[in-house]
């Protein structure tokens, strides 16, 4: 008896509670489900003001992503993008051996890429991803740097983590020691350096005197200059080895110097530079028995310090130019210019335009089952430019994602285009090799919220161009704007940009970025 009468209150508990939820996230489930498909809603267009707003140097520290190399974009102008890093020793109190002399250092990076092909032979076909210029060469030198990277900021009392600059480019210029390292006869190495898709093969000697082929993704792999890694690091201390911390003071790092080749418009890789390492082969004498013979051995150096991406931007179109330095805040811009690194992103203002107008939807009780923001790419300024493949907005005034991107579980075997209910993906024309033509970024919890709430405060939104979707996490301005004093880490890491149709009444009006709203009216 009382469990029949216990079992019967749990099931009205979770009754009231299924039918509650029914009720506050219908709108939640059914938009994801509902596509360009919106049934009989109805369907409300507020108009929203949108306008640019420069970006300038930013906290480029420790990206997990960097751009290596030169860009040139039409709509926008050229980027050349420098690397700066500590090395890691991967094994501490190395036992370096009496008379140990360097056969080859390789300094080696693996690219971003996928397997299309394995022939018969055993060899493969890649194809790199997030290379931009193709095979166009570059100049490409790297130097010892004597600049240290400390891990603590001393303006903070040590406790906040350094930050490295977009900028600061002349300071390690300045800091580069010597000859440049990747001083090899193969021009492909330095002077005419270009990411070469083709899988690496080195021979490989077994013990038994066997010869082998050992085959390995694509990969920056540089041939560095032996004399310097005898001397720096097989005749060091001992005690500049022991440790890591003081590894890093001894040998400050490595600089990477880009350069353009005369003809050569340039290009620019995507890098995992984290995932790179200097092999140091050699050979020391090994005494057994009184009997002195020659062993092979290896010492290698990680690229895991800390490290940053240097922006030097140059050559800018005057449009963008213009555009970016002297925006329309009230009406907002034609135009709107989204580019990664130290570019550019579009503020927006919701319910703005028109007085009144969040109050009166309030007023109606409207229920909210779909909102989006919709943005036009100017196809006729983006002719010439790669298009970067996804933009991402954010609650810019307090610096976070918004609740529709949070609330957003949806995953893909592509990683960039997890969170596609949230979207932000390019939409290209149904044609191969198509242009892109809109980006749609679906914001219904964060209207749905807006309207039910009086409470609620109507936040200014950022717009940025974004390498990884996953990464939510801010970099720091150098210098704090009219509207933030942060930006989005994973547009620091997209060299990328495009160009939107914005606000501004001069913009036919089925180009002009609208807030779309689809509702139903209360019973």
């Amino acid at each position: 008896m009382h469990t029949t009468s216990f079992f019967k209150r749990i099931l009205f508990v979770v009754s009231v509670l299924f039918l509650y939820s029914c009720d506050k996230e219908y709108n939640s489930i059914g938009a994801d489900l509902l596509g360009e498909n919106h049934f009989d809603f109805l369907q409300y267009t507020s108009d929203v003001v949108a306008h640019n707003q420069k970006i300038g140097p930013v906290d480029a520290t420790n990206l997990p992503i960097n751009a290596l190399g030169i860009y040139n974009d039409p709509a926008f102008g050229k980027t050349t993008a420098l690397f700066a890093t500590q090395l890691n020793l991967s094994s501490l109190a190395p036992t370096i051996g009496t008379n140990a002399v360097v056969d080859s250092v390789y300094l080696s990076v693996p690219y971003f890429s996928t397997l299309k092909t394995t022939n018969t032979d055993g060899s493969h076909v890649y194809e790199l991803d997030s290379i931009y210029g193709g095979q166009a060469p570059i100049k490409l030198s790297v130097y010892e740097s004597n600049y240290f990277m400390r891990d603590l900021d001393p303006s903070t009392n040590f406790r906040e983590t350094q930050s490295f600059y977009t900028d600061q480019s002349p300071i390690f210029e300045n800091a580069k020691v010597g000859a440049r390292l990747n001083n090899g006869t193969s021009v492909a190495q330095n002077d005419a350096f270009f990411f070469d898709p083709k899988e690496i093969v080195q021979k490989v000697t077994a013990s038994d005197g066997k010869v082998s082929l050992a085959r390995s993704v694509p990969a920056m792999r540089l041939k560095l200059d032996n004399s310097f890694f005898t001397t720096k690091i097989l005749r060091a201390p001992a005690a500049k080895l022991a440790t890591n911390d003081v590894f890093k003071d001894y040998f400050r790092g490595l600089y990477f110097k880009i350069e353009t080749v005369s003809g050569s418009a340039g290009s620019m890789a995507m890098m995992n530079f984290k995932a790179g390492k200097i092999t140091i082969s050699y050979t020391e004498d090994l005494v057994t028995n009184g009997v002195t013979t020659r062993v092979s051995k290896t010492l290698d150096l990680n690229l895991s310090g800390n490290s940053v991406n240097l922006l030097d931007q140059t050559n800018a179109n005057s449009a963008y130019y213009n555009s970016v330095n002297n925006p329309n805040t009230s009406l907002g811009d034609s135009n709107l210019y989204v580019k990664g690194g130290e570019g550019a992103m579009a503020v927006i203002e919701l319910f703005k335009t028109t007085p009144g107008e969040l109050n009166l939807i309030r007023s109606k009780g409207w229920l909210i089952n779909e909102a989006n923001l919709e943005f036009h790419i100017d196809a006729a300024k983006m002719t010439a430019s790669n298009e970067p493949n996804r933009i991402y907005l954010y609650d810019l005034t307090n610096n976070r994602p918004v609740v529709d991107y949070i609330l957003d579980g949806t995953t893909t075997t592509d990683v960039k285009k997890s969170k596609y209910v949230f979207s932000g993906l390019i939409n290209k024309e149904a044609v191969t090799n198509g242009r892109g033509q809109t980006y749609k970024i679906r914001i219904t919890n964060q209207i749905r919220n807006l309207v039910k709430y009086a409470d609620s405060t109507n936040v200014k939104l950022g717009l940025v161009v974004t390498e990884n979707i996953g990464d939510s996490n801010f970099s720091k301005l150098k210098t704090a704007n009219s509207f933030t004093s942060k930006l989005p880490k994973a547009s620091v890491m997209n060299p990328l940009g495009t160009v939107l149709f914005g606000s501004h009444p001069s913009v036919p009006v089925d180009k002009r970025v609208k807030l779309q709203i689809y509702y139903t009216k209360p019973n």
